[in-house]
């Protein structure tokens, strides 16, 4: 089974729509799309489990770190690429995410972000908030028995 086709912790799914904006001149989506798309992926994925607008209140912001990008095989104008995000780990201050794009069953690019909730006030980095631990746990025990 792929890493696609398996659960993963609060695994998120994206349909990605593919904007004649995002073709480069090759005819192909363009690289920093993924880079937008990761960031579409993660946005709502923290809106799945821990609102930013909850965060935001706290006076926390998520701040990346970290983007590895892994390209695969070229989307073009006419494909439907679909991304899936999940959390790969947690540290006490630190969390890491993967995500797949794929299209048409093929993966087109794997990727990595780390990064780091900060206290918006002091702008240091802020403990991970105890919620999207508890919630990761949670999901790594219910996927992994």
């Amino acid at each position: 089974m792929s890493a696609i086709e398996q659960s993963k912790p609060l695994e998120t799914t994206l349909h990605l729509p593919v904007k004649t904006y995002d073709i480069d001149f090759a005819g192909i989506v363009s690289n920093i799309v993924y880079v937008r798309w990761l960031e579409d992926l993660r946005i709502e994925m923290l809106n799945r489990f821990l609102p930013l607008e909850e965060l935001l209140q706290k006076g926390i912001a998520p701040l990346i770190l970290q983007t590895k990008i892994d390209y695969k095989q070229a989307i073009q104008m006419a494909d439907r690429p679909i991304g899936k995000m999940w959390i790969e780990s947690i540290e006490s201050l630190r969390w890491q995410v993967s995500a797949e794009i794929s299209s048409a069953g093929k993966t087109s690019a794997i990727a990595q972000q780390t990064g780091i909730f900060i206290n918006l006030a002091t702008k240091r980095p802020s403990r991970i908030p105890d919620r999207l631990q508890q919630l990761y746990q949670e999901s790594r025990s219910a996927t992994n028995p």
